[in-house]
């Protein structure tokens, strides 16, 4: 047990807790993109709160299994091509694969909102989508906690080590910081899916990650191109870019003359699913 009469306690349990938020700011944007498929209040309101559940759970499972988790950053496979080499592991192959599946559903998702989906010639009302299940969703959203889930944890492990109490410190950490984000995440989601403008920052804002993803999964691997190691990306620029994107951006909000109506509208799945359907 920690000794919470230890001011060095509190002090890593409140700098843990504002860490887990920050670093599940990530988590909220890519939520918000993936619920925003769904019909109605009511199913996108679940879904966050289901995702947000999720990524609870998933943490505290993970804590209870650091030493597994940690072992996973041993190398199972090794390689040396010459020009190409390095040696393979579980956590590794966990961040690549989410990076490039962050990378596939925020292009597509850019896609969707910009094009459209693509309809059968001579019938414009076959082939229309009609937004994503609640359960496809979740799934979606489950697989992307799971990668941030490990980032997360590897980064609260780094920061408590040797400290007493640490497992437990941890998850006081983790309930307190997505109890906080479920309180927030129905109204930052709104916000997201009703500005235009701040849906394409977010889905930039995964791509960024989504490439980090990858980055860090191959510095972990221990990757070496040309005789140069990959490296790793340092979170603070990357927060530093949205954190100012989204300033410059709500400055421009304040500022953008004319009505709200004049606003470019991107493709919703809500609004298709609403739309009549033209038959022959």
């Amino acid at each position: 047990m920690p000794d919470f009469a230890s001011g060095a306690v509190w002090l890593s349990l409140l700098t843990l807790t504002f860490l887990e938020i920050v670093l599940g700011i990530d988590n909220i944007i890519f939520i918000s993109i993936a619920s925003g498929k769904l019909k109605t209040d009511a199913e996108r309101k679940k879904a966050t709160n289901v995702g947000l559940i999720l990524a609870m759970v998933l943490r505290i499972v993970l804590l209870f299994g650091v030493s597994f988790l940690v072992a996973m950053n041993e190398s199972f496979y090794d390689f040396d091509w010459g020009w190409f080499k390095g040696g393979l592991s579980g956590q590794a192959i966990i961040l690549v694969i989410g990076g490039v599946f962050l990378l596939y559903k925020s292009t597509s998702e850019i896609h969707h909102k910009l094009e459209g989906d693509e309809h059968t010639e001579g019938d414009p009302g076959v082939g229309k989508s009609v937004g994503a299940t609640l359960q496809s969703v979740i799934v979606q959203i489950t697989i992307i906690n799971l990668v941030f889930s490990v980032d997360s944890i590897l980064t609260a492990i780094g920061m408590t080590n040797g400290l007493e109490g640490a497992l437990l410190i941890m998850i006081i950490a983790v309930v307190v910081s997505v109890g906080i984000m479920m309180a927030f995440a129905v109204p930052v989601g709104n916000f997201v899916n009703r500005n235009p403008t701040i849906q394409m920052l977010g889905l930039a804002f995964l791509i960024l990650i989504g490439f980090m993803l990858i980055v860090e999964g191959a510095h972990l691997a221990h990757f070496e191109v040309f005789g140069s190691e990959v490296g790793t990306v340092p979170k603070g620029y990357l927060y530093f870019a949205i954190a100012f994107s989204l300033l410059v951006e709500f400055l421009n909000m304040k500022v953008r003359p004319g009505p709200k109506e004049k606003q470019v509208r991107l493709n919703t799945y809500s609004e298709e699913a609403a739309a009549p359907t033209t038959d022959k």
